[in-house]
Order: C-alpha cells, then sequence, then structure tokens
C-alpha cells in the first residue's frame, strides 16, 4: 500500500508562483506513471499535468508554459511548480500515483486570489 501525502498549497496573490510537494511512502521509481489532478467547487477533477516513467510529460492547455512537473525518484516526490497564477487555478490538488493499482493523495488547497 503506497501513501500520498501532498503539501505546499496555500494562498497566493495572481501572478504568484507555488511549488506543490508529493511525498510517496515508497519508492517511486517503478510507477508507470505520476500526475497532478485539480478539483475546483462544482467542477470535475481535471487533470494537470502528468510524467511518465521515461520522464514523459503531458499538461492540460490551462497551464502549459506556467506550471512544470518533475519528480525526484532518490526523495520519492513528485512536484509541481506553479507560476503566474491566476485565479481560475484555484481548486484542491492532487497527487495521483498507478503502479498497478491506483493511488491518490488527500489533496492540498491552493487559492488564489485577484
Amino acid at each position: 500500500q503506497v501513501q500520498l501525502v501532498e503539501s505546499g498549497g496555500g494562498l497566493v496573490q495572481a501572478g504568484g508562483s507555488l511549488r506543490l510537494s508529493c511525498a510517496a511512502s515508497g519508492s517511486i521509481f517503478s510507477f508507470n506513471f505520476l500526475g497532478w489532478y485539480r478539483q475546483a467547487p462544482g467542477k470535475q477533477r481535471e487533470s494537470v499535468a502528468v510524467i511518465t516513467r521515461g520522464g514523459s510529460t503531458n499538461y492540460a492547455d490551462s497551464v502549459k508554459g506556467r506550471f512544470t512537473i518533475s519528480r525526484d525518484n532518490a526523495k520519492n516526490t513528485v512536484y509541481l511548480q506553479m507560476n503566474s497564477l491566476k485565479p481560475e487555478d484555484t481548486a484542491v490538488y492532487y497527487c495521483r500515483a498507478v503502479a498497478g493499482n491506483d493511488y491518490w493523495g488527500q489533496g492540498t488547497q491552493v487559492t488564489v486570489s485577484s
């Protein structure tokens, strides 16, 4: 059983930056992919950024050029660097890891004020 714990959320003004971290209880080296998702009030959960075991990345159109996903296998941690934040980025951000089974973190709130 893998546990994922997100951190780094908070309140930031529009144009600011935050870095989210997702620490896994076990090795992330063998995970097929790791990703960040978000869910805003009244909306469905959506994919924000994913990174594969091979290091390939994919981003939602709404965050391309502003967000960067990365992984540190030695620290069993996945990061989401978020720059030029907008009020529409406000959501609960979740970490997801897939390695046969599908694991989710508990989420971290990101609020961007205008």
